[in-house]
């Protein structure tokens, strides 16, 4: 002991030293420790809460990006659908109309072609009208005398429908 007496220790101070120094530890220990240890943990377990809550709103977000992703693309498929639809309704509306128009065509040519064989058939009958009057004239100043001149209207007549026939056979 007289060494440390020689250090300038002091069995008893020192003793009394570390009794006081357990105290102290036991006293923080339990004062100050325990609570640091639990406020720490506390605090380490709402760091984990918060960054399990993190991924799982990250996984929330990504289900979502994911839901949305298949909903646009479902939504372009049915957009496409859709245009689709319209040009092809477009396209037999397009044709129905050229159908229409061709089918009015048609009509309008063949009013066109009974107007003017119509037209024609009177031209023709007036023609041979005036045909037979000049010829019963003509006759008439041939023969200097007057003629019968229906007789000879249907006799005319007759020699002209005999000759269109003739031409047309």
């Amino acid at each position: 002991m007289e060494g440390l007496a020689g250090l300038g220790i002091s069995l008893p101070t020192l003793i009394a030293q570390v009794i006081n120094f357990t105290i102290l530890f036991g006293l923080l220990y339990l004062v100050a420790y325990k609570p640091l240890m639990r406020m720490f943990d506390e605090r380490s377990r709402k760091i984990k809460e918060s960054i399990e809550q993190t991924e799982y709103i990250k996984q929330q977000a990504a289900r979502a990006e994911q839901e949305a992703e298949k909903r646009i693309a479902e939504a372009s498929r049915e957009g496409q659908k859709a245009i689709d639809r319209a040009l092809k309704t477009g396209e037999e509306i397009e044709h129905k109309a050229q159908e229409e128009a061709r089918q009015d065509a048609e009509t309008l040519i063949a009013r066109a072609r009974v107007e003017i064989q119509r037209e024609r058939d009177e031209a023709i009958g007036e023609l041979r009208k005036e045909f037979a009057d000049l010829t019963i004239l003509a006759a008439e100043k041939v023969i200097d005398r007057s003629l019968d001149k229906e007789a000879h209207r249907q006799l005319i007549d007759k020699v002209l429908k005999e000759s269109s026939s003739l031409k047309k056979g």
